[in-house]
């Protein structure tokens, strides 16, 4: 399967350019960003054979899977699972009910009304996320066509590699999960 990190974000913007938490609750992605989302559509729909587009509750993951999604005609499926790992603002997400008025194609029945975090999720928490949908997917006979829309904090639980926004890698969810990471963005 392929993990893909969402666009640029207004908090990594901003995060990136001050190391300061700017306060920006489930941020969208900016011009960047978008053009980040066509750009890795346009390389992963003409280089893999895709069938299932999973992506996390998160604005910026949506909007980073939407354009993949519209080129090959694929649903998105919603997973909390593969959300971010709650330690700043922007990790509170925007609550069911709006991202169905904003996302009125998704099916969202399964995702709970609040469905991020009350407090910071501790690192061993996140591994355990990523452990639990590495055996899922290991499940599918079809894993390796998955694109999954995702967050660095995820990503390096899953993998223990650390990407940029709008940049993927492949993962192999047979592979043993990650017992630690080093929590360190590049």
């Amino acid at each position: 399967m392929i993990l893909l990190r969402h666009g640029q974000s207004e908090f990594n913007l901003h995060f990136t350019a001050t190391r300061r938490d700017p306060g920006i609750k489930d941020p969208k992605l900016t011009p960047l960003g978008h053009g980040q989302a066509e750009a890795a559509a346009e390389a992963i729909a003409g280089s893999h054979e895709v069938r299932r587009i999973i992506a996390s509750p998160y604005t910026r993951a949506l909007q980073t899977a939407a354009p993949l999604a519209r080129r090959l005609g694929l649903p998105v499926l919603v997973n909390p699972v593969v959300r971010e790992r709650y330690a700043f603002t922007c990790d509170v997400g925007s609550p069911c009910t709006a991202l169905r008025a904003e996302w009125p194609d998704l099916t969202l029945d399964h995702v709970e009304e609040v469905w991020w975090p009350e407090i910071e999720e501790p690192a061993d928490g996140v591994l355990a996320r990523a452990a639990r949908f590495r055996g899922e997917m290991a499940a599918l006979e079809d894993w390796a066509h998955t694109v999954v829309v995702s967050h660095w904090g995820f990503i390096l639980s899953m993998t223990g590699r650390s990407v940029g926004n709008g940049e993927w890698l492949p993962c192999d969810p047979r592979e043993p999960a990650l017992r630690e990471v080093v929590w360190k963005h590049h």
